[in-house]
């Protein structure tokens, strides 16, 4: 059975806010922190060290 990527990732945060009940502002600033990461010169940096 193969589960695309993006739903797989929303089950998990799903999973992750109902069962660990984080702040919303910690949310906010993971979600936000991870699209401006991506988008910046440090991205080919951090591809390289997670492969």
């Amino acid at each position: 059975m193969q589960v695309p990527l993006w739903l797989a990732l929303l089950v998990v945060g799903y999973l992750g806010v109902k069962l660990i009940r984080p702040p919303a502002w910690l949310i906010a600033v993971l979600l936000l922190g991870g699209f401006l990461l991506a988008d910046s010169v440090l991205a080919p940096a951090i591809n390289s060290l997670i492969k």
